[in-house]
């Protein structure tokens, strides 16, 4: 049954874009919703919106009135359904640290930033580090970024990022031997 907006659309003597968009979401959000949680989509609530958006632009060409938005609206949420796969695919599966099953007898890079076991925190520790430095660490250990989000946000290549996080390692790994009174 459609809502009281869907039915005064369908009567309007001129097509009204802003009307069809609010009858539209009125009477067809519930179903796209339910499609995308249905097909496993793993924010539904975020792609139902997205493909919203992705309708209003196309609203001024768009022909057939609500049938015709219906139409699109699927499609459009078909693709977006299509490409949370495609994305899901291409994103390696990911298993959180866990130190307990570590059995490496030397610490780990992340021990070592941030000071594990020496007594040493890591704003003390990062204080006196080249900023370039200090600024992958925050990304890559702190923030816990990948690689590729590391570069775009420091305008790198994602080469010079490994580097640079390296030579970051390093460096903290220097200081921390010194301030623990070993070398």
């Amino acid at each position: 049954m459609l809502d009281p907006l869907a039915d005064e659309y369908l009567q309007a003597d001129e097509k009204d874009p802003a009307l069809l968009f609010t009858a539209a979401y009125n009477e067809f959000s519930g179903p796209v919703f339910g499609y995308l949680r249905a097909r496993g989509v793993d924010d539904p609530e975020a792609v139902t919106q997205d493909v919203f958006l992705a309708l209003y632009p196309k609203l001024d060409s768009l022909r057939g009135g609500l049938q015709g938005a219906k139409t699109l609206l699927f499609s459009i949420a078909h693709a977006r359904m299509v490409d949370h796969y495609r994305k899901r695919e291409r994103t390696p599966d990911s298993a959180p640290y866990e130190s307990d099953l570590d059995s490496r007898r030397a610490p780990s890079a992340e021990d070592q930033a941030f000071g594990h076991g020496a007594g040493l925190g890591v704003t003390e520790l990062l204080a006196d580090l080249n900023p370039d430095y200090r600024e992958v660490l925050a990304l890559r250990v702190v923030a816990d970024l990948s690689l590729e989000e590391t570069a775009d946000i420091m305008g790198k290549s994602q080469g010079a990022v490994k580097q640079l996080q390296r030579r970051a390692l390093s460096a903290l790994r220097e200081r921390a031997l010194l301030r623990n009174g070993t070398s």
